[in-house]
C-alpha cells in the first residue's frame, strides 16, 4: 500500500512537471498566458471550412470560411498578437463570443484585420461597429504587433504601438471565448497571448 501511495505521487509530480512545460498554457514572467504554440491546435475547436495549417511556430489559415474558437472562456484581460496578413486578407480576432458554434461580429466583438475593408473606418485594427480606426492603418505585406484591452466595458486596440482605437465602450457581451478568423487571404499567427485582469 505504501509503494501504490507513492507510486501515486511520483506520478503527480510527473504531470505537475509536464503540464508546467507545455508552452500552449504555461504563464510567463509578465503575466501573460501563450494560446498558441504553433505546433498544435490544442485547446481550440475548428469551426467552418478553413484551411488551418500548424507548424514552425506558426498558424496559417489561407482558405475561407471559418474560426479556431478557444475551449475557455475569458472577462476581462489584454491579449497580445503577432501576425501576418496580405493586403487584401479577410481576418480578425473575436472576443467574448456567445456561440461557440458561430462566432460573427453579431455575437462577439471582432477586432478586425482586413486593410481593404469597404468601410475603411472599420479596417484593421477597428472593432466592427463599435470603434473606429483614425487613422486608418496598413498592416498588409509584414509582421504586425496588436495589444486588445478589454476591462468591463472598456476596449482599446493598439497597433504596432499606435492607438487605433482610443476608447470604445459596450457593455453588450460580457465573457466569452475567443476566435480567431480565416475569411480570405493568407493570415499566419506566431504569437497570441492572454492575460487576465
Amino acid at each position: 500500500m505504501k509503494n501504490l501511495k507513492q507510486s501515486i505521487a511520483a506520478l503527480g509530480i510527473c504531470c505537475a512537471a509536464l503540464l508546467s512545460t507545455n508552452s500552449a498554457f504555461a504563464q510567463n514572467a509578465d503575466g501573460f498566458v501563450d494560446l498558441i504554440d504553433g505546433v498544435s491546435l490544442e485547446g481550440w475547436n475548428i469551426v467552418g471550412t478553413a484551411s488551418w495549417t500548424i507548424g514552425n511556430g506558426l498558424i496559417v489559415g489561407n482558405k475561407p470560411s471559418g474560426f479556431l474558437v478557444s475551449n475557455k472562456t475569458y472577462t476581462n484581460f489584454i491579449i497580445k498578437a503577432e501576425f501576418w496578413a496580405e493586403s487584401n486578407t479577410n481576418s480578425g480576432i473575436f472576443i467574448r463570443c456567445q456561440d461557440p458554434n458561430k462566432p460573427s461580429q453579431y455575437t462577439c466583438y471582432e477586432i478586425n484585420i482586413w486593410d481593404t475593408r469597404p468601410e475603411q473606418a472599420y479596417a484593421t485594427g477597428a472593432i466592427v461597429d463599435l470603434a473606429k480606426v483614425n487613422p486608418v492603418p496598413k498592416a498588409g505585406g509584414r509582421w504586425n504587433v496588436m495589444e486588445i484591452v478589454a476591462n468591463g466595458s472598456h476596449f482599446k486596440v493598439v497597433l504596432n504601438g499606435e492607438v487605433t482605437v482610443a476608447d470604445g465602450q459596450d457593455s453588450k457581451y460580457a465573457s466569452g471565448p475567443i476566435a480567431i478568423q480565416s475569411a480570405g487571404g493568407v493570415v499566419k499567427f506566431r504569437k497570441l497571448q492572454i492575460k487576465p485582469l
